[in-house]
């Protein structure tokens, strides 16, 4: 690899690491053909390029960590202090062709800062997807973040190359983009995710292809007040609106030089673990906001336990629930219990009256299923009622380890 290539090539992966939205399910499966290159599957694509050439899937990248705004919050902002670079369309385009032909990566993420204009960086990205496709048949996954400012038109144009497009919302409220990244305006970011929802809506019914693995969105948590209520709030309202097909949560991470007006410390990983297990009760679990909100304390969720725990623990007169008699509603709100478990037991009962013997076979989730459970031969009403409860069936601390 040529030496400045290379060398952008460190730096612009490495700014790159701070966008979490890189998963491809949802991708239709797609092979070239006898002269193109690359193929899609139905499998996820959860990793990223880096730059000692470990565990590769996607060569995630900016096109420039150049940018022409000022967000408090970003490593890239134009007053930050970091060595900048930025490719050519061509290079990114040999970079991911060479490096799908050696067997390093299934696809592409690029984002970028944004240089001269937005239409102007929209139209290298776009540039670099459209010679991908037309000039490689390169049949390879591509997600394309957007630039919520750049003309309507241009969107629209990266939607015909990419899998998956993006913007990032950035932050929860308008009032926290108007503290930390006066520049956005969270009304253009809502009204690109409206008309590429529209697209994608127009597309689906005219049976064309447009951005087929939907648009998702990235928050940072953590860099201002707003609660975890605040945040799946706003969640639930894109979810509802733009039909997004995943909300990713990045935990706000301190920075070289940061704006006085951020937080000196770094929220807790774990309240990202816990947005995300959130999120997944609202899309597949039938949990509303208020109920998940309901399971923490002053609209922070609970960081030692799984908001679903915290919910039924809050919630004991639900509970127990007669395994062979509830609705799948009400097992989905059993701890221990997933979907694809719930699912099974409903299939299995039309057959059989299942006992906690045949519910061990079914999940691994038992120990914490057992006292929101009824069955014919299990009946722990006292067990409901303990006020240990919390402490018998909530995952016991763990000291972590120095070495292996």
């Amino acid at each position: 690899m040529d030496t400045k290539v290379a060398a952008k090539l460190r730096i612009l992966a490495d700014a790159a690491k701070y966008d979490a939205s890189c998963a491809s399910s949802g991708a239709p499966k797609r092979a070239a053909g006898a002269k193109g290159l690359g193929s899609t599957t139905g499998a996820g694509i959860c990793h990223a390029y880096t730059p000692d050439g470990r565990c590769i899937s996607l060569l995630k990248i900016l096109l420039t960590n150049y940018c022409l705004y000022d967000c408090a919050y970003c490593i890239n902002r134009r007053s930050s202090n970091v060595r900048r670079a930025r490719f050519t369309v061509q290079e990114v385009v040999d970079l991911t062709v060479n490096f799908y032909k050696r067997n390093y990566i299934e696809g592409l993420f690029l984002s970028s800062g944004i240089v001269k204009n937005p239409d102007h960086t929209m139209e290298e990205m776009i540039e670099v997807a459209k010679r991908l496709r037309r000039d490689h048949l390169f049949a390879g996954y591509i997600h394309l973040k957007t630039i919520p400012e750049a003309s309507p038109w241009l969107v629209e144009q990266a939607g015909l190359w990419a899998d998956r497009l993006s913007i990032n919302l950035e932050l929860p409220s308008q009032q926290s983009l108007e503290e930390l990244a006066p520049e956005k305006n969270g009304g253009t970011i809502r009204a690109a995710m409206g008309q590429m929802h529209e697209r994608i809506v127009e597309a689906k019914a005219e049976k064309r292809r447009f951005s087929p693995a939907g648009q998702s969105t990235q928050m940072i948590v953590g860099a201002d007040a707003t609660t975890d209520e605040g945040v799946l709030r706003t969640s639930d309202g894109l979810y509802r609106r733009y039909a997004l097909r995943r909300v990713y949560y990045s935990a706000f991470s301190p920075i070289p030089e940061p704006s006085k007006v951020l937080p000196l410390k770094a929220p807790p990983l774990q309240r990202e673990h816990r947005l995300y297990q959130a999120d997944w009760l609202l899309r597949f679990y039938g949990f509303s906001v208020d109920e998940v909100a309901a399971g923490g304390d002053a609209g922070m969720l609970d960081l030692d336990i799984d908001p679903k725990l915290a919910w039924a623990l809050k919630h004991r007169e639900s509970f127990p629930v007669d395994v062979n008699t509830a609705d799948r509603e009400l097992l989905l709100r059993v701890p221990g219990l997933g979907t694809r478990v719930v699912d099974r037991i409903v299939a299995a009962r039309r057959h059989t009256t299942l006992r906690l013997d045949d519910l061990a076979r079914l999940t691994p989730g038992l120990k914490r299923a057992r006292p929101f459970l009824v069955t014919p031969d299990h009946r722990p009403t006292r067990l409901i009622d303990r006020q240990d409860l919390r402490a018998r069936i909530a995952p016991k601390p763990a000291q972590l380890e120095l070495f292996g």
